[in-house]
């Protein structure tokens, strides 16, 4: 069982008072917004009235739990953009705002009338994160991207699974999920260069740059030796041993030695300190050369003990290894409970959700699980009334179908 939390929506994050209008749809978008919103900030989600942020259509036994995850701690505006009178009640909305967020085709802002410069004229602070598969410039700008394709583009599927098979893509949103992580961190740059006195300014973010940047020397490699990185399966091309090996008892640990004292203690920990002296195993070079024939003593040592005695044995020596999860597996785990690293949160529809903590921790000034994720339109009414909407036409705007 889980840590059980309650939201509280008194808690006062650091970035309490940033507001953050997020038009983006999916994945890439809302991870942005969720590590400013986790962090304290008011984010408001502008969702189409009828159906929502198609996130919200991810579903799982019937439940949006995708949605229930990535849009905590943020409002819902449910308003009509195909409409001049939604479109004019957003342009206010951004004159009040620190940070837009958007992930329409490039050009698309500027079609609605809403381009950085007419978002300027009234409001110069405004940070533009504009989210696209290929970028804001290029000859691939007006493609449409999910992660998928740039995770195929970016070298990534090329580089993962096993020499043998087809080139694998990841089973999660990994490029999105990526992107999302380096959109906050470009917010909180251009967010200090406003401190500063600057103008607000134009984040590009397209997916394929980030995943590039995450893979490591790729190109220096290619330059330097002609060659393609191989597909290694669970093995590394750059330290050895490094693999996933499977115990007696039918379970999977993972190990990685990646520095010369770490593959030593290993070998001798399994009782093959003779290894050290044959020239295929003694560099780290020659290991990685030698993959096979090193790791072959490490799985029948492994082989031949169950989990519990295997991680005995390596915890004592001190060895960097680690038993591979299954969810259920790491939702039980002692470490992760005591840590709080997920939790059991309140749902008014489930009960109770179990999702990840905020990340990362900070000692002075924490995230805080303030509010569940809303309901499509529930702040519609107190935005909108904000920015002088008057209860007649507010009326009107619903009975129109602009607002939900």
């Amino acid at each position: 069982m889980l840590h059980q939390r309650r939201f509280d929506p008194a808690a006062r994050p650091p970035l309490a008072g940033l507001r953050v209008v997020d038009l983006s749809r999916l994945v890439a978008g809302n991870m942005v917004s969720l590590q400013l919103a986790d962090h304290g900030a008011e984010v408001i989600k502008v969702e189409d009235p009828q159906k929502g942020d198609p996130l919200r259509a991810w579903r799982v036994e019937g439940h949006s739990l995708h949605w229930k995850v990535y849009a905590r701690n943020k409002k819902s505006l449910a308003l009509s953009l195909r409409h001049p009178e939604g479109l004019a009640l957003l342009a206010d909305l951004l004159a009040t705002a620190d940070v837009l967020v958007e992930n329409f085709r490039p050009g698309t802002l500027e079609t609605m009338g809403l381009a950085p410069e007419t978002l300027w004229a009234r409001n110069r602070k405004l940070i533009l994160v504009r989210i696209s598969g290929f970028g804001q410039d290029g000859p691939y700008r007006e493609r449409p991207g999910f992660g998928t394709l740039v995770e195929g583009m970016s070298g990534f599927a090329a580089m993962n699974g096993f020499a043998d098979r087809e080139p694998v893509l990841p089973p999660l949103a990994l490029a999105d999920m990526v992107a999302g992580l380096y959109g906050a961190y470009a917010t909180m740059i251009a967010l200090r260069e406003v401190e500063r006195g600057q103008p607000g300014q134009v984040i590009d973010l397209p997916l394929l740059d980030p995943i590039v940047s995450i893979l490591g020397p790729q190109a220096a490699s290619f330059a330097v030796s002609g060659q393609r990185p191989a597909r290694t399966g669970s093995r590394s091309g750059t330290t050895s041993p490094r693999n996933v090996f499977r115990t007696r008892d039918g379970r999977y640990l993972s190990i990685s030695a990646s520095i010369q004292a770490m593959a030593e203690r290993l070998l001798r920990a399994i009782g093959r300190a003779d290894m050290l002296a044959d020239p295929r195993f003694a560099t780290n070079t020659a290991r990685v050369a030698n993959a096979a024939a090193c790791e072959a003593p490490i799985a029948e040592f492994i082989a031949a003990r169950d989990l519990d005695e295997v991680m005995a044995i390596f915890e004592r020596e001190q060895i960097t290894a680690a038993p591979v999860y299954d969810i259920d597996q790491l939702m039980a785990d002692p470490h992760v409970i005591e840590r709080e690293i997920l939790l059991d949160l309140p749902d008014a529809e489930l009960g109770h959700v179990a999702m990840h903590n905020v990340v990362p921790r900070l000692s002075a000034t924490p995230g805080a699980l303030r509010t569940p994720a809303p309901t499509l339109g529930e702040h519609s009414a107190a935005i909108l009334a904000e920015l002088g909407v008057a209860p007649a036409r507010l009326a009107a705007l619903t009975k129109a179908g602009l607002v939900r």
